[in-house]
């Protein structure tokens, strides 16, 4: 989502900030200063916040307006994906996330835990009462979801013989379920028809999707420098990605079945340079790009504007953005 994009819609520009001064609020609401130091550091990191945009969009091209609720909806989804990274990073030994030192790497393993459980909590909690206990209830399946996905992971990490179709069950789980649930919340907010609701709903599922793909082939595909951050990550951390389970040869599958998390830094180096000169973007892309057009087919019937239009445009944007930062 573009700067430009964001500027022709003058709402989403002006609620963003108070998304961001809600999640801030939330995260350091807790009586014990450690709490509040380590939730709003994690929270204040930054990120794409590509959630609260799809909140905000999706109750523009429904009323048209932006209220308080969906203000609240969107920092809620973005408190439970902040909580989840506490908790991904655990699960990982990351001892970085954006530049930053992690929660586990700076206060330890204990206090990463009850960190991530109390965003998780609060965000249910300001669900409740900001919006509705339906609210509540929808963000605390989301959760369950999530928490199902990254186990579903967890069970088939350096499993090189790993089926594509439970790695996307994995992600749909564990990403799709929280731009899914924004999308569900948008229509709550704005009493949408049932089928109305349903559709937005499938429209973040996809969106989830597209968005967890594309950062997978990234990390396969793009640079450090492009993306801040190292690239073979997933290799390193034995979670072999839809794209790279479909695009691995069979040598290349018998090396990660003999060296798995023993593989050096040259060794992984090694095969991405092997992978880009493959099918892996080429493949990856085209199902993106049909990914990206189901999306859209998804939307339901609302009225024309630029806030419809933002919704139409996102996922191409959005994979546009991503194919940008691959290795040329």
């Amino acid at each position: 989502m573009s700067a430009t994009t964001i500027a022709s819609l003058p709402a989403l520009a002006q609620a963003l900030p108070l998304v961001e001064d809600e999640i801030r609020a939330l995260a350091t609401s807790s009586t014990l200063p450690a709490l509040n130091a380590s939730a709003g550091r994690v929270t204040s990191a930054g990120g794409k916040r590509l959630r609260s945009v799809l909140v905000l969009s999706s109750a523009l091209a429904l009323t048209g307006e932006i209220t308080a609720e969906v203000i609240t909806a969107a920092a809620c989804v973005e408190l439970l994906h902040a909580g989840s990274l506490v908790h991904d990073d655990l699960v990982d030994g990351a001892a970085r996330r954006r530049g930053v030192r992690t929660v586990d790497e700076e206060w330890g393993t204990g206090h990463a835990v009850l960190v991530g459980d109390f965003m998780l909590v609060r965000a249910g909690q300001a669900a409740l009462e900001g919006i509705s206990a339906h609210a509540a209830a929808k963000l605390a399946a989301a959760t369950a979801d999530l928490v199902e996905g990254q186990v579903l992971e967890s069970l088939e990490l350096f499993d090189a013989h790993r089926d594509p179709d439970s790695a996307l069950r994995s992600i749909a789980l564990k990403t799709g379920a929280l731009f899914r649930v924004g999308c569900v919340l948008a229509a709550h907010c704005a009493e949408a028809d049932e089928e109305t609701a349903t559709r937005l709903a499938e429209y973040g599922a996809h969106f989830g999707l597209l968005f967890q793909l594309l950062d997978d082939l990234l990390d396969l595909a793009s640079t450090a420098q492009r993306l801040g951050r190292p690239v073979g990550e997933d290799i390193r951390q034995g979670v072999y990605t839809f794209p790279l389970l479909r695009a691995l040869t069979p040598a290349q599958r018998t090396l990660l079945d003999e060296r798995g998390s023993a593989l050096t830094d040259a060794e992984v180096a090694d095969l991405l340079a092997e992978l880009r000169t493959g099918p892996l973007v080429p493949e990856t892309l085209a199902y993106c790009a049909n990914l990206a057009a189901q999306t859209v087919e998804a939307l339901p019937a609302l009225p024309e504007g630029e806030a419809l239009g933002v919704l139409r445009e996102f996922p191409a944007a959005y994979l546009a953005w991503a194919t940008s930062q691959l290795t040329p």
